[in-house]
């Protein structure tokens, strides 16, 4: 992938604003019921086309995209700014003017721009409304002993979480490998050794090595690249798996009352990293089949062909703090509950636990002490 693709076309923006037919306010998406509610005055509205899929969300043809050669119905553009502590590219309401960055909790204001994109093709709704995903950040901050108590009222009584659409790409792609390397067999020998004066006969253990070669073909489905720089990976890794079987088929209603964060890692860039993880699966395929009790891997040669890709959205919920001095970020999986962040360590019930330390370390020295 050393060719820079050209530009990508402009496509319409998009307004996710969806008006209650009653009272005029807007509608947002209700986890809980799955459908469009009105805080204002309760009325509902269903999501067109919602519910599950037959055949799954559509692919796209990643030599077409790398091309510039995808549909013009493809390519959305969305009003963003770029948060100047962490760079994160959060989309926002056409009538906000500023927020705060839901990543770090620093105030940002939006500017007039776009940005330009390869529009999703799919996403998982959120299934957790934020009550229950701040039980589960609250839950997870209580099971860790170490954590300052103050910092799980903090976080209980804090402001609302935000709801984000985390950008992913998945990748399609029929592979097709051949290799050449040795297949190691452990034999053992017999030797007769001299210890303290005396003959012993011992098991030594060897590895005969005979060359091996052969094919090996996967097929690699949603293979799942994380496409924000706005948090760590260990983060967003810790928050799989996500049911990408319940996928629905992208529709700005589910947006409504959440935000979406623009990609920041290409698609070729992604398609690296994706390779990555394919080659390293090939490898322990290509392992197994050699066989043997140990095995060598010379070379790999991979046919990559029939490649596709979506641009896929993913619920989390947010959380960033500032307590004490220092910025704490959770993110939970809209979907499971799962939660990871920024493990705070409260330095007194360290303290005290060191000392609580030494005190049974004392008495049982004392004990044993007494006993001799």
């Amino acid at each position: 992938m050393t060719d820079t693709p050209p530009p990508l076309p402009s496509g319409p923006t998009e307004e996710h604003r969806f008006p209650c037919d009653q009272c005029g306010s807007d509608l947002r998406f209700d986890p809980e019921a799955g459908r469009l509610v009105c805080d204002h005055c309760g009325n509902t509205g269903e999501i067109a086309g919602a519910g599950p899929w037959e055949g799954g969300v559509r692919e796209l043809d990643f030599k077409q995209a790398m091309a510039n050669l995808l549909p013009l119905q493809e390519i959305e553009e969305t009003r963003v700014t770029t948060c100047p502590n962490c760079a994160a590219q959060i989309e926002f309401d056409p009538d906000t003017h500023a927020a705060e960055c839901p990543y770090c909790a620093t105030p940002v204001v939006t500017d007039t721009g776009t940005h330009r994109h390869i529009k999703p093709r799919g996403l998982l709704p959120f299934a957790l409304d934020e009550a229950a995903a701040r039980k589960a950040m609250t839950d997870w901050l209580g099971g860790l002993w170490f954590a300052p108590n103050g910092l799980q009222d903090y976080a209980r009584k804090g402001r609302r979480m935000s709801g984000i659409y985390v950008p992913y790409w998945t990748f399609d792609a029929q592979t097709a490998s051949a290799y050449r390397g040795e297949r190691g067999t452990i034999y053992y020998e017999t030797r007769q050794v001299v210890r303290d004066g005396k003959t012993e006969t011992v098991r030594v253990q060897k590895i005969r090595w005979t060359p091996a070669a052969g094919r090996v073909a996967r097929f690699f489905d949603d293979v799942l690249v994380l496409a924000s720089k706005a948090l760590p990976k260990r983060f967003t890794d810790a928050l799989e798996p996500w049911d990408l079987s319940a996928m629905e088929p992208y529709r700005p209603e589910f947006l409504a009352g959440f935000r979406a964060e623009g990609y920041q890692v290409d698609l070729d860039d992604g398609f690296t990293e994706a390779r990555a993880r394919m080659d390293r699966q090939i490898e322990r395929d290509v392992k197994f089949d050699i066989g043997g009790d140990r095995q060598r891997i010379h070379r790999i040669d991979t046919d990559v062909s029939d490649v596709t890709f979506k641009h896929v959205l993913l619920p989390v919920w947010m959380a960033a703090y500032k307590y004490r001095g220092k910025s704490y970020r959770f993110v939970v999986n809209g979907r499971t509950g799962r939660v990871q962040g920024e493990r705070p360590w409260s330095a007194w019930k360290i303290a005290l636990a060191v000392l609580l330390g030494v005190i049974v370390a004392g008495i049982a020295g004392y004990v044993i002490a007494m006993n001799q």
